[in-house]
């Protein structure tokens, strides 16, 4: 595959090296003003294709990367939601403890001989 790649590469550049020799005219354009430029034919075709050539690539660049984007996202957002989430714990409801009312425990006072409480 890489020869049949190389060979249509050579003969492209053999063909258009042919074309150029075979077509070296010099082209009048008229511009504005008055002015007259002498371009090559070839020089003036090449112009030609890149002005026709660059927007058409900038645009398909622009939009594969948007699909790009939009593929990762996707992507990601499915992954998402692939993940197993955790298992909810179950949370028993406590049983409410029997509790007796607050006391303070009493400490005993021992009085002294003499006195009456």
């Amino acid at each position: 595959m890489q020869f049949l790649k190389i060979l249509f590469w050579c003969l492209s550049a053999f063909i258009a090296a042919v074309f150029t020799i075979s077509n070296w005219n010099a082209v009048q354009i008229q511009l504005w003003g008055g002015l007259i430029a002498d371009v090559n034919l070839p020089l003036l075709l090449f112009v030609t294709f890149l002005i026709g050539f660059v927007p058409t690539m900038l645009y398909n660049h622009a939009i594969r990367w948007r699909l790009r984007q939009r593929l990762s996202t996707c992507e990601r957002e499915l992954a998402e939601l692939r993940t197993p989430r955790p298992e909810p714990v179950a949370v028993a409801p406590a049983e409410p403890s029997v509790t007796s009312p607050m006391t303070v425990p009493v400490t005993p006072v021992v009085a002294p001989a003499g006195i009456a409480s």
